[in-house]
């Protein structure tokens, strides 16, 4: 059975319809309880994903997730969980979308006639259709913000641990010798912002 989606909507995206399917964006989690904060610009939806509860800024802006969805639907049909597993891929590891974020966005962008699904054995294969292809190069700009964020957030994700467990050693030194019971002399003072100084200088020729 092949269910095709409605093309009166806004080409955007953005019409008023289209706020009763909730926010479509990611929060601010990843693995280990550290977020990810790309800065102004990416504060919209209220989708929420895996992790743990909180606030932040958002991985991606009010409905940014849909274009994601689409150009990965338009490299290959893909059933939801697919889509899942590839953004998660996509993104280290560090962040898996939740179901009431991802199928939210396909229903949407079936009723915005970008999607056409097929029901087998009770779950919904998408493909794009030529209307979804338009969309996905009307909104190409968005799009390549939106992977460029991704590929931020991945490479935050995949730090190597020996650098991780390096920086987490020196923050727990600094903090152990700045909150000891005896203050640190002035000569104290120096000789470390020395060093770490010298650490930056080699670290920045490394």
């Amino acid at each position: 059975m092949r269910s095709h989606g409605h093309s009166q909507h806004r080409r955007d995206g953005c019409g008023e319809k289209h706020g009763r399917h909730g926010g479509l964006g990611f929060g601010r989690f990843m693995r280990g309880g550290r977020g990810a904060d790309f800065g102004p610009g990416w504060g919209g939806g209220e989708g929420r994903g895996h992790g743990r509860r909180g606030g932040g800024p958002r991985l991606f802006d009010h409905g940014t997730l849909r274009w994601v969805l689409l150009s990965l639907i338009a490299e290959k049909p893909s059933h939801g969980y697919e889509l899942i597993k590839a953004v998660e891929t996509r993104l280290g590891g560090a962040y898996s979308p939740s179901p009431g974020v991802i199928y939210p966005s396909l229903t949407l962008l079936e009723e915005m006639g970008a999607l056409e699904s097929q029901t087998e054995g009770g779950k919904k294969l998408y493909s794009i259709t030529e209307a979804g292809r338009a969309l996905l190069a009307e909104n190409a700009e968005v799009l390549r913000a939106a992977e460029a964020t991704m590929d931020k957030f991945a490479a935050r994700a995949l730090r190597p641990a020996a650098i991780q467990d390096a920086v987490g050693r020196l923050r727990a030194t600094l903090h152990g010798r700045m909150t000891g019971e005896t203050a640190l002399t002035e000569a104290q003072v120096q000789a470390i912002a020395a060093i770490l100084a010298e650490a930056a200088d080699k670290v920045e020729q490394a």
